[in-house]
């Protein structure tokens, strides 16, 4: 997608400022969002069929989250790097950039909060504020529906106060839109602390949830033909569950690296005081949607062949890379539908030349997995790979050969240490050359060295790295010279696994240790290890980590690391975890790609040097213009 089409998609981009919004340009920005040929807001709210266009309407304001260059987690942090420049092939450059430390105040990247993307938050909250102040004039609309509406309603307008929150931090809390009679004075809003924007967004989900009458949200979707998507009671717990494991998080809890961080008029925005009560609270609402959840049926996936059974391997892996893959499966907890194919793109940007005899031009192979992602995961034995004393840590970067015991690898091939012994998440998540790629059709075989069909072999359209991301392909993807089927599926923006690693880091840090390890070992049973308990008094060098806070914490942020890669976590957790000024100043390495021997193609070398400035770097920079349009605004520190 050449970046042409990108700009013009975003002629006539909303508001620079919700300032601006307000007062300047009220009536012409209503007209801009509401149904085509609908004119006021009297006919609007007219009759059912009207409203529920402008229901979808305050929908349409959700960020494209499963669109590679649209969502910062894929492209913004550690796990995938490109080669650069890029000249063809992207959507926007914005967050290919901001890993590579050039974000600015003075025209942000991914700016979602003056219009990115076509969607400007504000303009998305102040929609939902004109539809629950006008709901109430459709004549013709049955109580229970409308009362539903009005939940979905109050959960988007804090889903978009969430999604600024955790890119900006304190913001202000734009529950009722101002009259159009307001004064300039009136309308120069003040950002609100942390904790108050929290307690807000927590309580307008809580109302969500539950509805005026005790109906609200529904506890799942019954109509799966013309409602997957929409908003669900679980869905919405699950979101106060990650808002709330955020706000107990050390980027927002006792964080005194904001301590100068007020309003003009003297207000502290951080509390600098650590309060391990957010973390019981966290806990609470991570049950509270989780028990939601089992009720509802939501579960952890397991793969189910179409026909006759499949060996334990391919269970294994099929249990890993469907749990994301698989249209609307039992995990998808809420899942992103935008733009009729969410994952379309995300899928070719990941999946490599599979096949010689069928080139590609639509496979692009460049979301490509870091060296330091692949050494992430664990090995066979479900531990660190610098922790498992029966596992050659030193040695890892010298070359072996494939024997028939070797799982996930082309038998007789040569490649790295680095490749044998590992996880089944290892290989069910990260391709190589060398290594084996499971499709519907068929099982493929990697290579990639200069030259080979994966490899590269022109300026564009190939992995920086040598890897690639097999967990976000469909594996009903298939690929000729002459056209390509892509299996679209909802992108997971809450899926159980990730609720399960939330609850158990809120147990964690709230003393309640012992309790987190069973939903720790229900992910680690389906992804093919033995319980913690076990691994770590069988082949760890560190045998009791998981006895103490500390030591689990440490597991904790590995686990979710290794099952939620590539799924656009990671980015946002270094962040909470205050991590990001020591792992986002790292380098980058990937292979020699550029070779065609064994021996120089597996040589490990260097690709950039991330630099990553704390605290300026953990918030967004709100824009300068924006700042002077109202100057009750402050920016975040180091900006």
């Amino acid at each position: 997608m050449k970046q042409s089409n990108f700009v013009r998609r975003n002629i006539g981009k909303c508001c620079l400022f919700i300032i601006v919004l307000m007062i300047s340009g009220c009536k012409k920005s209503f007209l801009d969002v509401v149904p085509d040929n609908v004119a006021t807001i009297d006919h609007v709210f007219a009759n059912r069929i009207e409203a529920e266009k402008y229901l979808f309407t305050c929908y349409s304001y959700l960020p494209r989250e499963g669109n590679p260059d649209m969502n910062p987690g894929f492209n913004g942090g550690d796990e995938t790097w490109t080669y650069w420049p890029m000249t063809l092939d992207f959507f926007s450059l914005d967050s290919y950039e901001i890993a590579r430390g050039l974000q600015t105040k003075v025209n942000p990247k991914m700016n979602y909060w003056d219009g990115y993307d076509s969607r400007s938050l504000w303009t998305g909250i102040r929609n939902c504020n004109i539809f629950l102040e006008n709901v109430d004039k459709v004549v013709d609309l049955e109580p229970y529906v409308k009362d539903r509406w009005v939940a979905e309603v109050k959960f988007l307008k804090a889903y978009f106060h969430w999604y600024l929150f955790r890119m900006y931090g304190p913001i202000p809390i734009l529950d009722k839109n101002f009259s159009t009679t307001a004064t300039p004075e009136e309308v120069k809003t003040y950002r609100q602390p942390v904790d108050s924007v929290v307690n807000y967004i927590s309580n307008l989900i809580d109302e969500a949830s539950f509805g005026n009458v005790n109906v609200g949200l529904p506890a799942k979707i019954n109509n799966r033909f013309t409602e997957l998507g929409r908003v669900t009671k679980v869905a919405a717990l699950s979101i106060k569950a990650r808002l709330l494991v955020t706000a107990a998080s050390p980027l927002f809890n006792g964080n005194t690296d904001y301590i100068n961080l007020k309003n003009k008029d003297g207000k502290a925005l951080f509390n600098p005081v650590y309060d391990e009560k957010k973390w019981v609270r966290a806990a609470e609402a991570c049950k509270k949607a989780i028990d939601m959840a089992l009720e509802s049926d939501v579960a952890l996936y397991r793969f189910v062949p179409k026909a006759g059974t499949v060996n334990e391997d391919t269970q294994i892996e099929m249990n890993i890379r469907n749990a994301v893959c698989e249209k609307w499966n039992k995990e998808l907890i809420w899942g992103a539908t935008s733009d009729g194919s969410p994952t379309y793109w995300i899928q070719l940007f990941a999946c490599p030349q599979l096949d010689p005899n069928n080139i590609s031009r639509e496979l692009k192979g460049k979301y490509a997995p870091t060296l330091k992602m692949a050494e992430l995961f664990y090995t066979k034995n479900g531990v660190p790979i610098e922790e498992d004393k029966n596992w050659d840590y030193a040695n890892r970067y010298e070359l072996k050969t494939v024997t028939a015991q070797d799982k996930g690898m082309q038998e007789g091939y040569q490649t790295v240490a680095l490749h044998f012994g590992r996880e089944p998440r290892f290989y069910a998540d990260i391709a190589f050359d060398g290594s084996k790629w499971l499709m519907s059709n068929k099982e493929y075989e990697i290579k990639s060295k200069s030259g080979e069909h994966s490899g590269k072999k022109q300026p564009r359209m190939y992995s920086i790295t040598g890897y690639y991301t097999k967990k976000l392909v469909n594996w009903n993807l298939v690929a000729t010279e002459t056209s390509t089927t892509v299996e679209s599926y909802p992108w997971p923006i809450m899926r159980l696994a990730d609720l399960y690693l939330l609850y158990a880091e809120a147990l964690n840090e709230s003393g309640n240790s012992k309790a987190a390890l069973p939903y720790l070992n229900q992910i680690r049973e389906r992804a093919g290890l033995k319980s913690i308990e076990e691994s770590w008094m069988a082949y760890s060098k560190r045998p009791d980590k998981y006895t103490t806070v500390t030591g689990l914490r440490e597991i904790i942020h590995r686990e979710r690391g290794i099952e939620m890669a590539f799924e656009a976590s990671r980015f946002w957790d270094l962040r909470r975890w205050k991590t990001a000024s020591k792992l986002l100043n790292e380098p980058v390495y990937g292979w020699n790609i550029t070779q065609e021997t064994i021996e120089e193609y597996n040589t490990r070398v260097f690709l950039f040097n991330q630099g990553f400035i704390a605290p300026r770097d953990y918030l967004w920079p709100i824009n300068d213009y924006a700042l002077q349009i109202n100057p009750n605004l402050v920016q975040n520190t180091g900006w």
